[in-house]
């Protein structure tokens, strides 16, 4: 993905029109497997072009220039231990709270980071990933924290 070619606020405002539009229509599971489609193997092209090959800790920090071309402002702690390779993503700024709202969401974070999570694991699922979101603004957080595992190599 090119970031000279990303306006994050339409790539959002598309995701949360599309998920209100058809969670209106037909339910919320409809919208979550609908938006899901193909997001596993876009994220393990997207995310695989940092992180193979290379520590979490190596590709996310290799991926700070990218969010923050997206207006994003991102901080890695590696916190390998125990015989996984491990990261701390830290957003400090949530670009879809605000838009949310105009969709009449309370929080992105179901569509938005719990979609970018569940993909993930499939992802990378031959390599043990795991993700989860430890701190999120929406719920009064000052930042965003989500923390990614794997099995060393």
């Amino acid at each position: 993905m090119d970031p000279n070619n990303i306006d994050l606020k339409e790539v959002f405002n598309k995701k949360f029109a599309t998920y209100r539009q058809i969670m209106d229509e037909q339910g919320e599971q409809k919208a979550w497997d609908t938006l899901f489609q193909g997001f596993p193997e876009f994220q393990k092209k997207q995310m695989g072009s940092y992180i193979d090959n290379c520590t979490l800790a190596e590709g996310f920090s290799n991926a700070i220039s990218f969010y923050n071309q997206m207006g994003m402002e991102m901080q890695v702690v590696d916190i390998s231990n125990k015989g996984k390779d491990a990261v701390l993503e830290i957003q400090k700024k949530c670009s879809a709270l605000s838009i949310c709202k105009d969709y009449g969401f309370d929080k992105p974070c179901r569509i938005v980071c719990e979609m970018d999570i569940a993909a993930t694991k499939i992802a990378f699922a031959d390599s043990g990933m795991n993700g989860e979101i430890l701190a999120r603004q929406a719920d009064g957080h000052c930042v965003c924290v989500f923390k990614y595992e794997r099995s060393k190599k």
